[in-house]
C-alpha cells in the first residue's frame, strides 16, 4: 500500500469538512449551545477579572477539553443511534461512558475556573 501523496488541496478539503462538522455541532446540538454560552461567559469573566496569560491558557485548555469531549460524545451517540434505534445494554454502556467523559471534563473545567476566579472575586 502506497502512502497518499501530500496535497494542499486535500488538506483544505479536510479543513472544510472539519469546519462543517463544528458548524453542524453548534447549530443542531443542544449541549453545544450550552457549552457555547458557558464559553462566552468565561471569556467575559476572564476579561473583566483581567486573568494572567497562564490563567488564560488554563481556561483555554479546559474549555477546549470540554468541547472536544462533547463532540466525541456526540459522535458516539450518533454512531450508536445509526447502528440501532433499539435499546441495547452494550450501547447504553458506551453512551453512558461517553457522557461521563463530558461530565469529568466539565468538572475539571469548573475546578480550574474556581481556582482562577475565586481569588479575584475575594
Amino acid at each position: 500500500m502506497q502512502p497518499e501523496k501530500f496535497s494542499i488541496r486535500s488538506r483544505l478539503i479536510s479543513f472544510t469538512h472539519a469546519f462543517r462538522g463544528i458548524r453542524n455541532f453548534v447549530l443542531y446540538e443542544h449541549n453545544a449551545r450550552i457549552h457555547f454560552t458557558a464559553t462566552i461567559a468565561v471569556l467575559i469573566a476572564a476579561l473583566v477579572f483581567k486573568v494572567s496569560c497562564p490563567e488564560a491558557a488554563t481556561l483555554a485548555g479546559v474549555i477546549g477539553l470540554v468541547w472536544v469531549a462533547e463532540i466525541v460524545n456526540t459522535c458516539f451517540e450518533k454512531l450508536a443511534d445509526h447502528i440501532t434505534k433499539q435499546r441495547h445494554p452494550e450501547i447504553k454502556i458506551i453512551k453512558d461512558l461517553a457522557a461521563g467523559a463530558v461530565l469529568v471534563a466539565a468538572i475539571i473545567a469548573v475546578i480550574a475556573g474556581l481556582f482562577i476566579f475565586i481569588p479575584k472575586i475575594i
